[in-house]
């Protein structure tokens, strides 16, 4: 598989993830970064490769609760308290993922200079990302929210490259993220890929002009 096109960070104010120090560990396909229940006292950044966050209520199975990419946070809860992990992190295909120390990036954000300012939008970003994930699984058809969970993890924007490659997911992992069948995301990827939103050659290849889906869907949920 081709390596992912990198795209500008989510966290503006540095060039890359070393400024946030810590170490990079690689991981595998599959592998799981931490398991739900976990002690929690660092937080991770994805320089390389995507993870999947899943979570489980007792006597439920397992829901994918997020699809990360490249310049992501995650296990960031840790910040506000949460002795243990409320998710399951694994690597949706091979990753470098940085891990910074719970102590380490709370002084990041004291320090109060453009690093900081620059965290702290993204943390709440990622607050107002899960309301308005919630918020779309309720009014949102599943063609739209199928095109949003791939325009997410693509970082795909009005400024970003025209055309993102991603880790290629399971049509069932997307069915459980969008909240659908596989047998209607293989229908739906399906279209979008004739439609030339997608395309697949080697990794999955996302086009910006899937943006036009979230304003023009032809499918109810």
């Amino acid at each position: 598989m081709k390596r992912m096109s990198k795209t500008a960070s989510h966290l503006n104010g540095f060039p890359s993830g070393d400024s946030l120090g810590g170490t990079v560990s690689r991981y595998r396909d599959k592998q799981n970064i931490y398991k739900q229940g976990a002690p929690a006292y660092t937080l991770f950044y994805i320089q390389e490769g995507g993870v999947r966050l899943t979570t489980r209520a007792k006597n439920q199975p397992s829901a994918v609760t997020a699809i990360l990419g490249v310049n992501d946070l995650f296990g960031e809860l840790c910040l506000a308290g949460y002795p243990l992990r409320v998710s399951t992190a694994v690597a949706l295909t091979a990753s470098s993922i940085r891990t910074i120390k719970k102590e380490r990036m709370l002084q990041l954000l004291r320090r109060k200079n453009k690093l900081s300012n620059s965290l702290v939008a993204y943390l709440l970003s990622s607050v107002k990302n899960y309301q308005d994930h919630v918020a779309h699984l309720l009014t949102s058809s599943a063609e739209q929210r199928l095109a949003r969970v791939l325009l997410r993890l693509a970082h795909v924007n009005g400024k970003s490259a025209a055309v993102v490659e991603i880790p290629v997911l399971s049509h069932q992992v997307l069915a459980e993220m969008v909240g659908t069948t596989r047998s209607r995301v293989n229908v739906f990827m399906n279209r979008f890929r004739k439609a030339g939103l997608i395309n697949y050659d080697g990794g999955l290849e996302v086009h910006r002009s899937l943006r036009k889906v979230l304003r023009n869907s032809r499918n109810h949920r």
